[in-house]
């Protein structure tokens, strides 16, 4: 028998709501894990290319960085503002508002940081020259700092109030 199929002795059933997808945070932690792997690629391209220049292990890190937040690391701020962040947002409880308005703050600037580091990434990533170091320096380390009191206030703070108001919405 179909889904679709109800059985002709029993009423049809009212068309219901959606109910909203829980936020996976086993997949959201885990996209932290790799945010901090990629920071830490970052740092050590910077250091690496201040000290010896440009060299394979470098280009195939700055590649790994490069795609990581092009990708995954845009998607998974994504995710957070779509699953994760309307429940704390509607919850009336005016220290979550105030940390999920930071950490919404924070990904624009995320966002905004990664957008100057992105061009000097890349060229590195294709093996080019034209890479400001003094740039990558400066930017970096912002950058870096940024992210990561991004991920600790949403692990510690953000992603289990999140998970106590998932648990008492189920009872």
């Amino acid at each position: 028998m179909s889904l679709n199929a109800i059985p002709s002795h029993r009423p049809a059933r009212p068309v219901r709501t959606p109910v909203p997808v829980p936020a996976d945070f086993q997949s959201l932690d885990q996209a932290h894990r790799a945010a901090l792997e990629m920071l830490e690629h970052l740092d050590f391209l910077v250091r690496r290319l201040v000290d010896r220049g440009m060299d394979d292990e470098v280009r195939r890190q700055a590649g790994e960085v490069l795609d990581y937040f092009n990708g995954p690391g845009l998607d998974h701020h994504a995710q957070e503002e779509r699953l994760v962040f309307p429940a704390l947002l509607a919850s009336g409880d005016a220290v979550l508002v105030q940390y999920v308005n930071r950490l919404q703050q924070d990904h624009g600037w995320i966002e905004e940081d990664w957008r100057e580091l992105a061009p000097q990434v890349e060229a590195i990533a294709a093996g080019y020259d034209w890479y400001d170091p003094a740039m990558l320096q400066a930017a970096a380390p912002v950058f870096t700092e940024l992210c990561r009191e991004h991920i600790a206030l949403e692990e510690c703070v953000v992603y289990p109030a999140a998970q106590n108001l998932l648990r008492h919405a189920k009872h």
